[in-house]
């Protein structure tokens, strides 16, 4: 820090001029703003996109303004001395500047998904890991904590629960912590760092303990955004179970994407535990205050509590899975079962109905036969061929009837 401050007046000048020459301090045709103009660019961030700055009729010999560059990334740079805000710059160069004008500061830059050319200029300026630049340049990192000589590199993974949808949105967030500066950089809509940062300047005599004191906000903040997601995922498996029970088919999927979602889940709270250990190993070694070691472990206290929910959760969901595999299963061979049923039921009427076809089928062959009326059948003229007929007839469909009672098809 000493070393960074010590940079001659030169290089402030240059530093000063780098912040003029830049496209926050100057207007889309390279024409100095008036200071309505100049405001901040973490409030031209929070702007929505609709809403357009007042009109100005311009001249009518004026050319027309070339399309206004595109909004920053920086959602809120500020510097502090003493526990208290003293400034709130509007560009980054600028709080380079009044950070080395600050012998006692603390700068907390606050960046939202930021551009490589942002993020190598805080490298540059506050002598960042190339490896830790590359880690929040890229994103999708895992939970954790490292430290690269007087500053420490921290990965979280926030969560929020959106009712709507009953799903859990995660974002990333990335904090360099140095001596006399704090940076996070958001992907994601999670965590609400400005409320983290109001609730700090509310609270003077926490921020007074300087950027580890911040590092504690930061953390309880991803923290406590656990609990309405523990919440809701209890609810939502509460819901599970009775529709599991009730039958409804499309319990599966929603079971397996609840447990899709605890296991992102438990990525993002186990390796807090081990963080919040680390850091609270370091307590002697870098001298942290006692007032937040407390606050660190009641941190840790409640990460633990989290993770644990979290690893019973998806033991829970397991074990649903697996109850709601029996379930089908059972309701399956029910089915299967009845389906049988049904089959050797209808077999037995087939072999009814067929049974006496074939019983009334042998009057009616033999009838058919003598009913041909050919000039040449010796029976025609026989005295005793119709009671033949009918005695032939009657000893057929006899025997058949007896033959299919005995085979039990009658």
């Amino acid at each position: 820090m000493s070393e960074r401050r010590a940079r001659s007046a030169s290089e402030n000048r240059r530093g000063a001029g780098d912040a003029d020459d830049s496209p926050e301090g100057k207007g889309p045709g390279g024409t100095e703003n008036t200071k309505a103009e100049r405001r901040p660019l973490w409030r031209r961030a929070l702007t929505p996109p609709s809403a357009a700055p007042p009109s100005r009729t311009p001249p009518r010999d004026a050319p027309s303004a070339p399309e206004p560059a595109e909004v920053a990334s920086v959602v809120q740079s500020a510097l502090y001395r003493d526990g208290v805000r003293v400034s709130a710059p509007g560009s980054l160069a600028e709080t380079f500047r009044e950070l080395r004008e600050q012998p006692d500061g603390m700068a907390w830059i606050g960046l939202a998904r930021p551009t490589a050319a942002e993020l190598h200029s805080l490298a540059a300026e506050f002598d960042l890991h190339p490896l830790a630049v590359e880690d929040a340049m890229e994103a999708h990192q895992r939970p954790k904590l490292e430290r690269y000589g007087e500053t420490l590199f921290v990965v979280l993974s926030a969560a929020r629960y959106l009712d709507a949808a009953e799903e859990v949105d995660f974002g990333e967030l990335h904090v360099f912590v140095g001596p006399d500066f704090v940076i996070t950089v958001r992907h994601g809509a999670a965590p609400d760092l400005s409320a983290v940062r109001r609730r700090m300047e509310d609270s003077p005599e926490l921020l007074r303990l300087g950027p580890e004191a911040v590092l504690y906000a930061i953390l309880d903040s991803v923290v406590d955004g656990y609990v309405p997601v523990v919440s809701g995922v209890q609810n939502d498996i509460d819901e599970i179970e009775t529709e599991v029970f009730r039958g409804d088919p499309a319990v599966s999927r929603r079971i397996y994407e609840l447990s899709r979602e605890m296991v992102e889940f438990q990525r993002a709270t186990r390796p807090l535990v081990g963080m919040l250990h680390s850091l609270m190993a370091g307590f002697a070694k870098y001298r942290t205050d006692e007032e937040l070691q407390r606050y660190l472990r009641d941190v840790a206290d409640h990460v633990t509590h989290t993770s644990e929910r979290v690893d019973g959760f998806r033991q829970a969901l397991t074990d649903i899975l697996t109850v709601n595999a029996t379930l089908v299963t059972q309701q399956q061979n029910a089915e299967m079962r009845a389906l049988a049923e049904a089959g050797f039921e209808q077999n037995e009427e087939i072999k009814k109905i067929s049974s006496w076809a074939a019983i009334l089928f042998a009057p009616t062959l033999v009838g058919t036969i003598y009913g041909m009326n050919f000039r040449h059948m010796p029976e025609l003229r026989w005295a005793l061929g119709y009671p033949f007929a009918i005695v032939l007839m009657a000893v057929v469909c006899t025997s058949l009837y007896f033959i299919f009672k005995r085979k039990d098809w009658l």
